[in-house]
């Protein structure tokens, strides 16, 4: 059975970090891609950053390049996703995703498996 356990969110003040955690088990995790999502109260849920399997090539929506960063520890069968300088527009519900190969995964119909989903609340 796969599962995709996220941890770390909560509420912060704008400007703050959190970083968030998504544990893997179930699957040979070193060779899917990874990805974290977002999903705001009526909003469709949109990407936020991919990794590699080997965790060399990582990608970012332009909204958070430079205060996001995405890393994997395949040890641990574990994606992260720092967050630095959060912004009220950062207040959502974030799902880890998993993509079996080797592409890269972008968009929510590549998407393999989901994570449960966790809220991240930014307060101004």
């Amino acid at each position: 059975q796969v599962q995709l356990v996220e941890s770390g969110g909560g509420l912060v003040q704008a400007g703050g970090s959190l970083r968030l955690s998504c544990v893997v088990s179930g699957l040979t995790f070193s060779i899917y891609t990874m990805g974290w999502f977002r999903q705001a109260p009526g909003k469709e849920r949109e990407f936020v950053a991919a990794i590699s399997w080997p965790g060399v090539t990582t990608t970012y929506v332009d909204s958070v390049k430079g205060r996001f960063t995405i890393s994997r520890d395949n040890a641990k069968n574990t994606v992260y996703l720092q967050m630095n300088s959060l912004k009220p527009e950062d207040t959502a519900v974030y799902y880890c995703a998993a993509r079996a190969g080797k592409n890269l995964v972008q968009r929510p119909d590549q998407v393999t498996y989901w994570g449960q989903g966790i809220q991240v609340t930014v307060s101004s």
